[in-house]
């Protein structure tokens, strides 16, 4: 079986989630080539190669850089024919997942997205996807010859596996067609870690009443080296800017730890971070919903609870 896998950056720097890719395409086996598309750093394309990588085509054109999906999905389809790829993989993303619907379009693949596990092969090809905002799980056979297969991120165990790759620079060809649509302008969210690719995620809610009292939270994530984020009627009093704002309708997010402070747990929040690997909620309501879906909780003030947490964590390291 030979496997592709795109690979996402940003600003020249490999994404997490699509190094996930890498190790989850290695482990299932087989030759894995992985494609990255625009200008990247050489050292990080290279270092593809520690995580499963035989192979990298690296497509620098800059008319890649911009992340036109249709364009991103023509260059994937003729990638997989020049490698004679059976299965692409990549990460589940505002940009991966159509992409990834495009890809499969065009070579009339099988295609499953939210994949969490690596696929059952004993009886055919079964993938087990995550559905209806993380509540239920459905098991799903790919059964054409080629399949494309978008993961969840924590869908694989990042681990290095061996050394640099041999890259190879790729020339598809780039029809006028594939940029009829034209990105005019990108705001990207700020930040030492971005919620998107963070391991810990502290957020607040309502409950720390006002954007004067964010103090608090903001040095508890910066002793756990953690992203922060917030609850949608937090944003939506402009306590904290719009990419910070957590739930089914914002940034969805699934790190090792996730860090509840003053946020209830309505329904809509709690479809944004259930696929997170550990909750802890932090919140004086003992009856606030969020309880339920906790795997710890603590019942008491944020005003006194988070600061003798911070400074335990502290005292730790």
């Amino acid at each position: 079986m030979s496997t592709l896998v795109f690979v996402e950056t940003s600003e020249g720097k490999i994404r997490k989630s699509s190094i996930e890719a890498v190790c989850y395409a290695h482990a299932m086996g087989g030759a894995v080539t992985a494609v990255v598309l625009g200008p990247a750093d050489s050292t990080e394309v290279q270092s593809l190669g520690k995580f499963g990588a035989k192979k990298v085509l690296h497509a620098a054109d800059p008319k890649l850089e911009k992340g036109v999906a249709q364009a991103y999905a023509s260059v994937l389809t003729q990638a997989m024919n020049d490698e004679s790829a059976d299965v692409l993989i990549l990460a589940s993303s505002s940009l991966g997942t159509p992409v990834a619907a495009k890809v499969a379009v065009k070579t009339g693949a099988s295609f499953a997205s939210n994949v969490v596990e690596l696929p059952d092969t004993t009886s055919g090809f079964v993938v087990r996807r995550s559905i209806y905002t993380g509540k239920a799980f459905a098991h799903v056979e790919l059964k054409n010859s080629k399949k494309v297969i978008a993961i969840r991120k924590n869908a694989a165990e990042v681990k290095e596996v061996g050394t640099t790759a041999e890259v190879v620079a790729y020339s598809p060809v780039l029809n006028d067609s594939d940029f009829n649509t034209t990105i005019l302008s990108s705001e990207k969210a700020t930040g030492d870690i971005l919620l998107p690719e963070a391991e810990i995620v502290v957020s607040g809610g309502r409950g720390l009443k006002g954007p004067e009292h964010w103090g608090i939270l903001e040095e508890l994530a910066r002793t756990l080296r953690a992203a922060t984020g917030c609850s949608k009627p937090v944003s939506d009093m402009g306590w904290r800017p719009h990419h910070e704002h957590v739930g089914q309708t914002g940034v969805k997010v699934a790190p090792q730890l996730y860090i509840a402070i003053g946020i209830s747990g309505a329904i809509q929040h709690l479809a944004g971070v259930n696929s997170s690997k550990c909750i802890v909620v932090i919140n004086k309501d003992a009856d606030a919903p969020f309880f339920k879906a906790a795997d710890y909780g603590i019942v008491g003030d944020a005003f006194d609870i988070v600061p003798k947490l911070t400074a335990a964590i502290k005292a730790a390291n």
